[in-house]
């Protein structure tokens, strides 16, 4: 049986609080929903001495939409810019809302597609924003990753998945992250010093071991995400081993604004759990601007084969991992292509 170590179970009631009590104590660490990080301290991945919950901090919750300064206004509003979303929203609540479905269908299909309905009911978008990467020689019990020797990530010096010790290359797994950024969305950090916003884009860093410029004694306050216009669709798609729970093997966002001829303005496509950070596939304007979206699928289906390298970080076979990465941005945007454009 795997038993947690013992700690000090923190309530602040206010955002200030917690990050005051995250500043004072070096061995500490958040907790909203625990779905993931519970799971790390029994495989003593990670062992606080102290944890601070945040469920209970109500400046954390909701959905809204604000102002281009910031101020909350009401659904419909002329004034709403964007949709501000609080950290300990659930996954679920983020997947059911009316206002997250009609404008960034995306995200609320990333924010469903997370584990299974008891996860999604627990864990929350700042948690699926902060998930730990994942590697088949790091998610493993203490006994298991002793036997190996450790590995670059946890306790050793060695990644076993490159061969080398220079960069852990645990994979990134958090379904909303891709649709975020393809929405180009921003996050507040709050510490007990400051609050500063930073594109979910640059957020992450390629490097397993800790990989978001977050700080450990700054917060995920609430996530900002500008209201995309009406002639923009967005898209998620994933595949796992089972759809009823697994981490993705390979998960795809894509967002496409269109001209009013239908054809394509822009396309944003990010590919994730592949590496360390979401991989976003670039050059695709210039081979999909001004063309039918049906048309250049299949260009920027190769774009992205040519750009994503699957490593050995997930149990499953990379070369078949990367032979999947046209066909699901394919599919993806050929389920974002108008219908009138389809039946040509």
């Amino acid at each position: 049986m795997l038993r947690l170590h013992e700690y000090a179970y923190h309530r602040p009631s206010t955002l200030a609080q917690a990050a005051a009590f995250l500043r004072e104590h070096e061995d500490a660490m958040p907790i909203a929903g625990g779905t993931d990080l519970m799971p790390n301290m029994k495989h003593r991945l990670f062992t606080p001495r102290h944890l601070v919950a945040l469920k209970g901090v109500r400046e954390l919750h909701g959905i809204w939409m604000a102002d281009a300064e910031g101020r909350p206004v009401a659904t419909g509003s002329p004034d709403a810019t964007q949709l501000v979303i609080g950290a300990c929203t659930t996954l679920s609540e983020v997947a059911r809302s009316p206002m997250v479905q009609a404008a960034m269908p995306s995200l609320a299909q990333a924010a469903g597609q997370v584990a299974g309905p008891q996860i999604r009911n627990q864990g929350t978008l700042g948690g699926n924003l902060c998930l730990d990467t994942r590697c088949t020689y790091y998610n493993q019990s203490f006994f298991w990753r002793q036997a190996l020797g450790f590995c670059l990530k946890k306790d050793g010096d060695v990644c076993h998945v490159t061969r080398t010790g220079k960069k852990c290359v645990a994979a990134h797994s958090a379904d909303t992250v891709p649709a975020l950024i393809t929405l180009g969305a921003q996050v507040d950090l709050v510490s007990a010093d400051e609050t500063r916003t930073v594109g979910v884009d640059p957020f992450f860093v390629a490097d397993g071991q800790w990989n978001m410029v977050r700080r450990r004694d700054e917060l995920v306050a609430r996530v900002r995400i500008p209201l995309p216009g009406a002639s923009v669709r967005t898209g998620y798609t994933k595949v796992r081993q089972r759809n009823s729970i697994d981490f993705p093997l390979l998960s795809i966002a894509a967002a496409v604004e269109f001209e009013a001829d239908e054809t394509v303005r822009r396309v944003s496509l990010v590919v994730s759990a592949l590496g360390s950070r979401p991989r976003v596939v670039t050059g695709l304007d210039k081979l999909a601007a001004g063309q039918r979206l049906d048309a250049v699928a299949e260009a920027v289906a190769q774009q992205a084969f040519k750009q994503c390298h699957p490593l050995e970080n997930i149990i499953v076979d990379p070369d078949w991992r990367r032979a999947m990465v046209p066909v699901y941005v394919r599919r993806a945007l050929l389920g974002l292509a108008p219908a009138r454009a389809l039946a040509a």
